[in-house]
């Protein structure tokens, strides 16, 4: 169940963000008295599943779930009518209104989606409120991987400053370390002030490392729930059980538990567990993919966490900050994309759709379409041909100029666009695809 609930709430929320960005650009045509030929959800090749007539505007649903579209009368689009174009203009078609009419027109998708997650932003602080970890409340220290062990960090380390700066919340640590490309971090060590530099490719390490988690915080290891019929529950172990040892290995705390078990996956484990304060030991053998069958505490119950209530007017401008801030973080990271190593953490559906919760939650829902609603607008608006953004720069040309590009050079450019943009379809889910048998 937890996969078809990911999936239905990626088809859900691709749904809704396509029909309004298809929305923004119907609803400025229909202003500027532009006919509107069809205006579909997903895209109809052959046939459609549902459709229907209203005016001059044909409603439909394809069967290809790939996005959406409007056709607009005189506009050289994915639909590449060229019978069309051929005729003589008509005062009803995109290619007979003024350039500032046209640009409206094409910008009208990206301004619907980035205004949507605003208001989606809102409404979730609002609704929920904004929770955090506090660095200083990380009581255990930090779980530190591989690449960062390397840069200097150690199991324990409390970070303090990140280039001299103070951090607040625990989501800031990646954000100022991975994204801002922190030069120097301080951490707490046994009661010692330690400054780490940190190396100029750290991000490119971690992008190609086994674990890409930088820090996570520490906590104890106390059985939750065990999974009948599983190791754990068939060597006798029960709920409030606190593991603290797996063969010689001391595991005080959950991390630890999991990057010992990582090199053990199928073998027999002898388990050192606290119960009422006594030590006990038992002998179990691990699933073929490391597990023993138990469930920890939340971490959340180890920690102060802080909650920020919103009341509705209070939460509008904290959600035009937090949109910002979305769209602010992820241009920051598109560089990392024309790395090597960025490259190859592109994913597709299949990436995106493991964003959603397993379990349905409207409040995780909500987040992921907000955020996706802000990267489908960036991602409009770029100026390749067949986006939004290749008709914005073409328009602009023509404002700029006076002249209008001719219809030949359009035709080829969005074949072109669309050429590059299958090729990058076909690459991003191939790379999900590839992640499968890794």
């Amino acid at each position: 169940m937890g996969i078809l609930t990911q999936a239905l709430g990626l088809i859900l929320s691709l749904s809704i963000l396509v029909l309004l960005h298809e929305a923004g650009h119907f609803g400025f045509a229909k202003l500027f008295k532009t006919r509107v030929e069809k205006f579909y959800l997903f895209f109809d090749p052959w046939f459609s599943l549902f459709k229907f007539k209203k005016g001059d505007t044909e409603y439909g649903i394809g069967w290809l779930p790939l996005g959406g579209y409007v056709k607009i009368s005189g506009m050289i689009d994915e639909s590449m009518d060229k019978e069309a174009m051929k005729q003589p203009p008509q005062p009803w078609e995109f290619r007979s209104k003024p350039a500032w009419q046209r640009l409206l027109i094409m910008i009208g998708g990206v301004l619907v989606n980035f205004l949507l997650a605003l208001f989606i932003y809102s409404m979730i602080l609002f609704a929920w409120g904004k929770e955090y970890l506090p660095v200083k409340n990380v009581t255990y220290g930090f779980q530190f991987n591989e690449v960062a062990k390397k840069a200097g960090f150690q199991n324990g380390d409390k970070i303090l400053t990140i280039d001299n700066q103070e951090v607040e919340k625990i989501n800031d640590i990646t954000k100022k370390v991975l994204i801002d490309g922190a030069k120097s971090v301080k951490v707490n060590r046994n009661g010692e002030t330690i400054d780490i530099a940190m190396p100029k490719d750290f991000t490119k390490q971690l992008l190609v490392a086994k674990s890409k988690s930088f820090a996570d915080p520490r906590f104890p290891f106390v059985i939750f729930k065990l999974e009948k019929g599983n190791p754990a529950e068939k060597a006798g172990l029960i709920e409030g059980d606190q593991i603290v040892k797996i063969n010689n290995d001391t595991t005080p705390f959950y991390n630890d538990y999991i990057e010992i078990v990582e090199k053990l996956k199928g073998k027999e484990i002898e388990v050192t567990y606290l119960r009422n304060n006594i030590a006990n030991k038992a002998k179990l053998t691990l699933t073929e993919d490391g597990k023993m069958g138990v469930y920890p505490k939340d971490p959340t119950e180890y920690f102060k966490i802080n909650k920020v209530e919103y009341g509705f007017f209070e939460s509008i401008p904290a959600g035009i900050s937090l949109g910002v801030e979305t769209l602010s973080n992820y241009v920051k990271q598109l560089k990392l994309v024309f790395t090597k190593e960025g490259a190859k953490q592109i994913g597709g559906f299949g990436a995106i759709g493991g964003l959603f919760p397993k379990s349905w939650d409207w409040e995780q829902f909500w987040n992921m379409t907000a955020l996706l609603s802000v990267i489908l607008a960036f991602m409009n608006i770029l100026p390749i041909p067949a986006l939004d953004g290749g008709h914005v720069l073409f328009l602009i040309y023509e404002i700029v100029s006076g002249r209008k590009p001719s219809e030949k050079f359009m035709e080829y450019a969005q074949i072109a666009g669309m050429v590059l943009l299958f090729g990058l379809l076909i690459f991003a889910n191939g790379n999900d695809i590839l992640k499968m048998f890794k």
